[in-house]
């Protein structure tokens, strides 16, 4: 647990729903001062988070190099409708239905 010395002022810890919350944030360097700091030092502490932080990480990179012609025509179009689906229930989310 961080002290008053070392948590800044009005600040509390952040738990991993935080992070979790905030890691795209974090990983496109968009967080304020404050919230990085929080961030990083609850990083410190967990070893959990650590390793979620890498997974993401790993993630994005492969997921980067991927190019359309690396997909057969099956896995390209499973992708397509699951991001499909996942962007209507996230637009279904935002107006309450």
């Amino acid at each position: 647990m961080h002290d008053e010395e070392t948590t800044p002022v009005g600040q509390t810890e952040m738990t991993c729903r935080e992070v979790v919350d905030l890691v795209n944030d974090y990983l496109d360097q968009a967080l304020p001062l404050g919230e990085r700091v929080r961030f990083e030092r609850h990083l410190d502490d967990c070893p959990h988070c650590v390793t979620y932080l890498q997974q993401l990480r790993a993630t994005v990179a492969a997921a980067g190099a991927l190019r359309e012609g690396d997909l057969d025509d099956g896995a390209r179009d499973a992708l397509l409708q699951a991001f499909r689906d996942w962007n209507r229930g996230a637009a279904a989310g935002s107006t309450g239905g």
